[in-house]
């Protein structure tokens, strides 16, 4: 596949790299003192800088002994790795590696039902979401239409939304939000929202979607699957987030840089929050108090204070963030740094980075690309009777 930037707006001045074609991610991970300096402006501190395998060495797997994962916490965080061509598993407590045997093409998005026994992943390279069982990585594709980018689920594990780019943000392009059956694993409807559909999430209670596309961001009534208001925006918006009361909406715009937020009641902007070079992903805390967003050209996270819309710290991260997503407990906000093929992982508390979680293979660590991150429950390993708790979960 050649791969297309069809999600980054003609105008923004600064492309991700292409991702590598045939090379897989090497991983460590590597621990930094809960003192380590924040990444604010003027500190003397230098930012972690991710340390990649040698050429030729290990995949996305455990670089701890078996045994440890007798010991892995519940949670479990999914990274789809987009140059890796894989989707990785983390262990979400101590940041382990527990397998590498999801294979994609390309895949950018990746989500869980809420019990953790399936995902849906992107396939970004093909016409297809992924139905994959996380234990064996055995999968079967559902047919949505060209390069579909992300996938939301709704809370109830019902329903899936998939963007489906169709690889051109031009006139013509693909303009659907397919709908998929969990149940029967089909696509029972699809919404057009506007050309090329990038990101979406459900609201928590499930009545609401929201979508950002090339013009702007389309308010779905969940239950009925069709587009309720479409609130303009002819700069381009990316990454999108809501508050756990369903309230208010935090939109990216890359171009403007800034993060809009937006009224979901009325659709009004109530804020425009200045937030760096190139604002690409953003997520909120469970309690609603913090948006994190992920500044792609800066290499820093911005962490915004909701209450008084401001940027409180920004937190050096890697090489062109353009994934973060909030760990369920509200602990931790976990980065995709594309181009540094790491996944920086944030204390919420403090504000410092306290792990990272690197790949990358050769003299340049471009061939991850952490560009999804999902977290969900860890399967039951012992009553699933496919796989031993020592077991390395490789296919």
């Amino acid at each position: 596949m050649t791969r297309r930037d069809f999600d980054v707006p003609k105008r923004i001045s600064r492309r991700r790299r292409s991702l590598a074609t045939g090379a897989a991610a090497g991983l460590v991970v590597l621990a930094v003192p809960a003192g380590a300096a924040l990444g604010l402006p003027g500190s003397s501190t230098p930012r972690p800088t991710p340390t990649n395998s040698a050429p030729g060495g290990p995949k996305w797997q455990s670089q701890q002994n078996p045994e440890a994962r007798r010991a892995a916490g519940p949670g479990r965080a999914y990274i789809a790795l987009a140059g890796g061509y894989t989707v990785s598993t983390v262990d979400v407590t101590d940041h382990a590696i527990l397998a590498d045997n999801i294979r994609t093409d390309a895949a950018r998005g990746v989500v869980a039902t809420p019990d953790g026994s399936k995902l849906y992943v992107a396939n970004t390279g093909q016409y297809d979401v992924l139905v994959v069982d996380p234990l064996s990585g055995g999968q079967r594709p559902i047919h949505v239409g060209p390069y579909p980018q992300d996938v939301a689920i709704s809370p109830d594990g019902g329903k899936v939304y998939a963007t489906v780019t169709g690889g051109d943000s031009g006139r013509g392009g693909s303009d659907v939000v397919a709908v998929i059956d969990t149940r029967t694993g089909t696509v029972t409807r699809r919404i057009h929202v506007g050309t090329a559909p990038r990101q979406a999430v459900f609201s928590r209670d499930g009545a609401r979607a929201y979508v950002t596309y090339d013009g702007g961001v389309a308010i779905i009534d969940a239950r009925q699957d069709r587009v309720i208001r479409s609130i303009h925006d002819p700069g381009g918006t990316q990454g999108v987030a809501v508050d756990p009361g369903g309230r208010t909406l935090y939109v990216t715009n890359p171009i403007a840089g800034e993060v809009t937020v937006i009224d979901t009641a009325s659709g009004k902007v109530k804020a425009k929050i200045h937030a760096g070079d190139q604002p690409w992903a953003v997520d909120v805390t469970p309690d609603g108090s913090k948006a994190y967003v992920a500044e792609m050209n800066d290499n820093v996270v911005a962490e915004i204070d909701t209450a008084t819309r401001k940027v409180v710290r920004t937190i050096g991260v890697g090489t062109l963030p353009e994934a973060v997503a909030i760990t369920p407990d509200g602990s931790e906000a976990w980065v995709g740094n594309g181009h540094s093929g790491s996944v920086s992982v944030i204390s919420t508390v403090t504000g410092a980075v306290i792990a990272t979680i690197v790949g990358g293979t050769g003299a340049e660590p471009l061939d991850a690309a952490p560009v999804g991150i999902a977290f969900a429950k860890a399967p039951d390993l012992l009553r699933s009777g496919r796989e031993r708790p020592g077991s390395p979960g490789r296919s």
